[in-house]
């Protein structure tokens, strides 16, 4: 073996191990952090989750709305979303103040805690106001 390969050997293979360490300490300290909990993320989409419609018990009116039906997106940890269901997400349309000139209504979604909501289509929906019985 060349000399200069087998003098201080010690001390070179040192070297190289100090080197691998180094930089294995700089590599993790600049990667991207982990969501909470080491988990990767999950996007899920449901389609045809039912708007329901909220009011004040006083108002016994029939309303209804167009369309029935709106799509969610949303995401969060793999673990949690291979357990969700659609019918831990709902969808709603507050009337409790109802202005008979507002035609559209903004579609809330509540969604169970970990799950984060990314979109909803449509966001808003019309609300058909049944004429008065008489």
């Amino acid at each position: 073996m060349p000399d200069w390969l087998t003098k201080d050997f010690g001390w070179k293979l040192f070297s190289v191990i100090l080197a691998v360490v180094i930089w294995l300490t700089v590599r993790n300290f600049y990667e991207e952090p982990q969501r909470p909990g080491g988990t990767s993320s999950s996007i899920v989409t449901y389609e045809n989750l039912p708007v329901y419609i909220v009011s004040t018990a006083a108002d016994v009116r029939d309303f209804r709305v167009a369309p029935k039906a709106v799509s969610v997106t949303v995401h969060g940890p793999s673990d949690v979303m291979a357990v969700l269901q659609a019918n831990q997400i709902r969808a709603t349309v507050d009337l409790t103040d109802l202005d008979p000139k507002e035609l559209r209504h903004h579609v809330d979604i509540s969604t169970p805690p970990g799950v984060t909501l990314d979109s909803v289509e449509p966001s808003k929906v019309s609300v058909i106001i049944p004429p008065p019985s008489h």
